[in-house]
């Protein structure tokens, strides 16, 4: 069931622009009780500060273009679409000529930005009310401050924070870009909070855990190459959580897979309340999956789609033989035509290839607004195979590498693949990191982590057009710039 996020307008006072938060309300739940409050008068009670979580966790279903332009960012697929200029922003991120100038990029600033705001409006007025369970709402607005920031340093390196309480108008232009070691203390310091309050059952299906903190957490140290704090933090994960891989691979992805055993952390979808493509981010429903359908299909199990982020075919040729994930992460266009008579057309770049994983699947009629718009497929955001494979990289690359245990993990996840264990990795050292690299790129495929596995580990140039040194982060939107009167400078190798 999608039942954490639901209607609710809470005020909070937000920068155009930078801070921008998206002013359509959403609706996961029946109840759609409207507040109009402003703080003085808001936070008085337990209900209170629970609304004002539903709203910080809204800004979640709006990642969705965090992870289709990741995806478009690596070496993984091609932008695709109907031509060369179907949504530039995509077309310029899939080929390395993106500027400030990008309407995407400005939207992934804004919105993270609106999530930040939301749940530091929870954390500045956390101590207004008492009520017995506050911790656990406390721990969850951190938990959710930390993920909007690690995406916006993840893409834009360093970033405006402010550690006590909201951004309001005029911080824009005294605030100023912390360097990214700030940024990633402050979501350390968030996210070892929400370890210590939460516990490893939700208290509702969606909602924040202690196991999703520690991931984040070990993913954080990860990024950083703290890789002894990583598989500390990762390995109680793995052996205190409640986790497991799903033993049927094939269902991980469908309706009936949503937040299974192997799911740690997953952003809820429903095609319940619809948009078009002037509000995007007002959409309940995955905008990336219609995007990522296949272009004028007719047939079975599936429905149309925009055609974008297709996979290539080097892509496709990082299987091994016997991979049981091929068929589950890559659709074949042709062959599935070819075997049960469906008709497609084709889009720009096409490579017969489509992202399986996230494609829209048929489902009952009573969806609302555009279909494309508002596909119900959650959003696996942390699996427990991704814990297996960053706690089997931490392992090996710490300064005392334990290959064994890297090799544990590494092959935990390879013997689902293949359904034995003759598959297993054997090697160690460099070896063995090139392994689980590998590894990662075909268990991950589709899910928008590959271009920063790339970039975090110095391997950027496997990605056609990037330049070192200027497309590790990404631009600050133009818009930004202005807004800070000078206050922000922009990332190296851009100009606006």
């Amino acid at each position: 069931m999608k039942n954490i996020y639901k209607k609710i307008t809470v005020s909070i006072i937000l920068v155009a622009g930078l801070f921008l938060a998206n002013g359509c309300s959403d609706d996961y739940l029946d109840n759609t009780r409207v507040y109009a409050e402003d703080s003085e008068s808001f936070f008085n009670s337990e209900a209170d500060y629970y609304n004002a979580l539903v709203a910080a966790y809204d800004p979640l279903q709006s990642t969705f273009i965090n992870v289709l332009m990741g995806e478009i960012a690596s070496n993984n697929t091609l932008s695709g679409g109907e031509s060369a200029t179907d949504v530039p922003g995509y077309q310029q991120v899939d080929e390395m000529t993106h500027s400030p100038v990008n309407a995407q990029l400005q939207n992934l600033w804004s919105w993270m930005f609106g999530g930040v705001n939301r749940a530091a409006y929870i954390i500045e007025f956390q101590d207004k009310t008492d009520f017995v369970g506050k911790e656990v709402i406390l721990g969850e607005a951190r938990f959710l401050r930390a993920y909007y920031n690690f995406e916006l340093v993840k893409w834009f390196g360093p970033i405006p924070i402010k550690p006590k309480g909201r951004f309001v108008v005029g911080d824009e232009k005294t605030i100023p870009r912390s360097p990214v070691a700030e940024v990633y203390a402050l979501i350390e310091s968030d996210l070892k909070y929400a370890v210590a309050n939460l516990s490893y059952n939700a208290p509702q299906i969606g909602r924040a855990t202690k196991g999703a903190a520690e991931a984040l957490l070990g993913k954080v140290y990860l990024y950083q190459d703290k890789f002894t704090k990583a598989a500390l933090t990762l390995e109680d994960v793995i052996t205190k959580g409640p986790y497991m891989l799903e033993t049927d691979y094939n269902k991980i992805f469908e309706f009936q897979g949503e937040n299974g055993v192997g799911s740690v952390f997953e952003v809820q979808y429903t095609d319940k309340q619809g948009a078009g493509f002037g509000c995007l981010q007002c959409s309940e429903g995955n905008v990336a999956v219609g995007f990522q359908g296949v272009r004028g299909y007719s047939g079975d199990l599936y429905t149309s789609g925009f055609s974008f982020n297709v996979p290539t075919q080097e892509m496709v040729d990082q299987f091994e033989a016997g991979d049981n994930r091929k068929d589950v992460a890559i659709l074949d266009i042709d062959a599935w035509a070819a075997s049960t008579g469906a008709s497609f057309t084709t889009g720009y770049k096409h490579t017969g290839y489509f992202n399986r994983k996230y494609i829209p699947r048929k489902r009952s009629a009573d969806a609302a607004g555009d279909l494309n718009l508002t596909n119900p497929n959650n959003y696996r955001a942390i699996r427990f195979a991704d814990v297996l494979l960053m706690a089997a990289e931490a392992n090996n690359r710490k300064p005392s590498a334990n290959d064994t245990k890297a090799r544990l993990y590494l092959n935990r996840v390879r013997a689902r693949a293949f359904g034995n264990t003759n598959n297993d990795v054997t090697v160690g050292g460099p070896l063995l990191t090139e392994a689980i690299y590998k590894e990662r790129r075909v268990e991950l495929v589709g899910e928008g982590h590959h271009f920063f596995d790339l970039v975090r580990t110095n391997r950027g140039t496997e990605i056609p057009g990037f330049t070192s040194g200027k497309n590790e982060v990404f631009p600050i939107p133009i818009e930004e710039i202005q807004f800070s009167q000078g206050n922000w400078m922009q990332n190296q190798g851009y100009t606006n």
